[in-house]
């Protein structure tokens, strides 16, 4: 039969589980404020070390294409402030958002991402996986692998700077600059659809998502690595899949046009 160890860790999963917003079963043991307050935190500490965009136009550009992805939010989600900084990395092509309400984007990527849609689509993206609450996802499944049963008393007591630091590292923040670890190429593609979606709600024709990745393609001078090395999808197969999902994304375009959703934002 099972020993004690093994019921305990049986119990933690059937009570952690739930279901992403596309169907899939996941492992969520974090409270949301306490994945939240991890957010946070590691955002405050990224405005402290990676250097900030002080351009007007560009912040203002930034926020408008922000904040009308935030404001197509739907439940729980619906009416959050965000707080989006851009951080002045002109060599770094990337994006994220953190729970907590926090989105960055490194100037590097208004290279890449060269219309207010583009910019739409990697935004949407990387709020994709907080919706699909991602960070809280890889947290959950790092700790349980790393500390076991001590996971229970870490949770039900004050968390020292080395328990700290795995949560941290596990949500994929503490590296010099902030970078993210890479989430799984099933939760890239769950982003990938969520971020389609919800940039058509807000307004953005979501056929621009396909010419990003034709960018991103173009961009990488066809030096990324094959797809089966990478736990990001390959630009060839988001293509394909963002194809597949842009007769429901058009719906919500079109939707969102007689509701009279056209955000303006220009650089």
């Amino acid at each position: 039969m099972f020993g004690k160890s093994s019921v305990i860790l049986l119990v933690i999963f059937l009570i952690s589980c739930s279901k992403s917003p596309l169907g899939r079963r996941q492992l969520i043991f974090l409270p949301d404020g306490e994945i939240n307050q991890m957010g946070v935190a590691a955002f405050d500490e990224m405005k402290k070390t990676v250097p900030i965009e002080k351009d007007v136009k560009i912040n203002a550009y930034v926020n408008c294409v922000a904040n009308s992805i935030t404001n197509a939010l739907e439940g729980k989600l619906k009416g959050s402030k965000w707080e989006v900084v851009v951080f002045k990395e002109d060599g770094t092509v990337n994006a994220f958002a953190l729970p907590g309400g926090k989105i960055g984007v490194y100037t590097g990527l208004l290279k890449v991402a060269k219309t207010p849609e583009q910019l739409a689509a990697v935004i949407g993206h990387e709020v994709g996986h907080v919706i699909a609450k991602h960070g809280n996802e890889r947290v959950s499944e790092q700790f349980v692998a790393q500390t076991g049963l001590s996971l229970l008393d870490a949770l039900t007591s004050n968390k020292d700077p080395k328990t700290r630091s795995l949560l941290l590292g596990a949500l994929g923040i503490g590296a010099q600059y902030g970078v993210l670890l890479p989430h799984s190429r099933t939760q890239e593609s769950e982003s990938d659809k969520i971020g389609l979606d919800l940039m058509a709600k807000a307004g953005f024709n979501p056929q621009e998502s396909v010419t990003l990745w034709e960018n991103m393609q173009k961009a990488s001078g066809g030096n990324a690595p094959p797809e089966f090395l990478s736990t990001h999808p390959s630009n060839t197969t988001r293509i394909k899949d963002l194809q597949k999902g842009m007769p429901n994304a058009t719906t919500f375009f079109q939707q969102a046009k007689v509701a009279g959703k056209r955000p303006n934002c220009s650089k």
